[in-house]
């Protein structure tokens, strides 16, 4: 019989990978090179999946008969947010992989902070479509309660059809519950006053869910709701939103140290990076620590609270949150 630290270590999980591409030269200012962007996608996307091609990297992660959501963070704007030449390359890789355009949807909280931010366009000349949860509408039979009142405005459901001023009920977006299969989220580098990073499992949530302003009271308030409500189980016992996350990018072309959801230039690194995983969890904590470093770096006096959030995401299965059972890969360009 071996000894216990051997059996516990020969049936812990696989660590999660992060694959790390570096390119500086892909920065110009505060622009891209798209070329280049294009480059260090498809590069990370092959030695993640360890295919060959782009197209095989795509199909090792979802099917031609998929629909398949790409949620951006286009609120922060065409600089601050999801930068449009890294979606433009994921658009060309799911495309080249077969999946008909009608079958792709670029996906944030409103059509129109994806117009603002300039996603209409990139949109048009692919034939993909764009979607706002809010205006899908939200699914009165999938609901996340708790003891938390939030203030109803203009777009949620309660306000909407009643005129109710407040709510303990927030909704999920008919998006969510009708035909997509598979989510792909790509979101920027940006600090969280409150979560640490406006990152994967954050911004699913606030790109979900009506009512949800509630959750950002405090840092613990959003570190219990935010996992449980990626845990939401449709009919089948299959998470709505945690089980169809199929890719993680962050993409980290720059890095906002500072502010939450607006674009602060003075706040902003260049780093040339894009960072791939599956594990969303694992992902939000590596750049946690980029943030403090940055901070650190610039002799910034500030230090978010230590949300808890990321450990109990871990504890229900969302990823890993623990930095030492990680696996980090990095190429240079």
């Amino acid at each position: 019989m071996a000894p216990l630290g051997q059996a516990e270590e020969a049936t812990a999980p696989p660590k999660p990978r992060i694959l790390l591409v570096e390119d500086k030269s892909a920065l110009r200012e505060f622009e891209v090179d798209a070329a280049k962007v294009a480059e260090m996608v498809s590069e990370g996307l092959k030695q993640l999946t360890g295919s060959p091609s782009v197209a095989t990297a795509w199909l090792s992660l979802l099917t031609p008969a998929d629909t398949v959501a790409i949620k951006v963070n286009s609120v922060p704007g065409p600089i601050g947010g999801t930068r449009k030449a890294v979606v433009d390359a994921v658009v060309r890789g799911l495309l080249e992989a077969r999946l008909p355009p009608d079958r792709i949807i670029i996906w944030d909280q409103s059509l129109a902070s994806l117009g603002a931010a300039g996603f209409g366009g990139l949109a048009k000349r692919h034939g993909v479509r764009l979607a706002g949860s809010r205006d899908a509408g939200w699914d009165e039979s999938v609901t996340y309660e708790s003891s938390i009142v939030g203030t109803l405005v203009a777009g949620d459901l309660g306000f909407e059809r009643e005129g109710e001023n407040s709510s303990r009920k927030s909704h999920l977006s008919r998006l969510l519950t009708g035909e997509l299969t598979r989510i792909i989220s790509i979101c920027p580098l940006i600090n969280h006053n409150q979560a640490g990073v406006s990152g994967h499992l954050v911004g699913l949530v606030d790109g979900s869910m009506d009512n949800s302003r509630r959750f950002g009271v405090n840092a613990s308030i959003l570190s219990v709701a935010v996992p449980e409500i990626l845990a939401l189980e449709d009919a089948k016992q299959r998470r709505h939103l945690g089980d169809r996350l199929v890719l993680n990018i962050t993409d980290a072309l720059f890095c906002q140290y500072l502010g939450q959801s607006k674009c602060l230039l003075h706040y902003t690194v260049g780093l040339g990076q894009l960072r791939f995983s599956t594990d969303p969890v694992a992902l939000d904590v590596f750049s946690i620590e980029e943030l403090k470093r940055q901070r650190e770096r610039f002799e910034v006096d500030y230090l978010p609270p230590d949300s808890s959030l990321y450990k109990n995401a871990a504890l229900i299965q969302l990823g890993e949150s623990n930095p030492a059972r990680r696996e980090v890969v990095e190429i240079f360009r």
